[in-house]
């Protein structure tokens, strides 16, 4: 599945989870998506991305909240993952979904009574953060590489001229 879809797919069912395990599943969904948007990105992506890409995919493997039963059970969505249309709008989207996975996991931490929940939502709201982090430092170097290919005046090259004449 396209990555803007993909992310459509897993803001809704973020949006729609229920109680605190749904919600750290969705929140650790939305990360493995990340984690595969970031190394499909470094592999074939603007050679400008391809180091935040790169780190991006590298953040929070290994992390014993993925091995949670809900994740394990639906398995990642992010092997859906099948190519990226547009950079920009994919990585908007995915800051989007980071976001929201973040607020909505500070709620689960600000709610629950259990420790072990309660880190493991630190845990989740730390790797949304840096992941957050990423994709909007590659934001930025989409935009830089834009305003150097249009130049100091947008799209046009060189200042406009007068409609008095010259």
């Amino acid at each position: 599945m396209e990555a803007v879809r993909l992310i459509e797919t897993g803001r809704r069912a973020l949006a729609d989870s229920r109680g605190a395990l749904e919600v750290m599943a969705e929140a650790w969904q939305a990360q493995a998506l990340a984690r595969a948007v970031g190394s499909r990105l470094a592999l074939g992506g603007p050679m400008e991305l391809r180091g935040e890409a790169r780190a991006l995919g590298e953040i929070g493997s290994g992390c014993s909240a993925l091995d949670h039963p809900r994740m394990l059970s639906g398995g990642a969505r992010a092997v859906q993952l099948s190519g990226i249309a547009d950079v920009r709008e994919a990585l908007a989207g995915l800051a989007l979904l980071l976001g929201e996975a973040g607020i909505a996991l500070v709620g689960v931490a600000c709610d629950t009574g259990e420790d072990g929940l309660y880190w493991q939502c630190i845990e989740a709201m730390d790797a949304a953060d840096e992941s957050l982090d990423r994709v909007h430092g590659m934001l930025r170097r989409l935009a830089e590489r834009e305003r150097e290919r249009d130049g100091p005046y947008g799209g046009i090259r060189g200042p406009a001229p007068s409609a008095a004449g010259p």
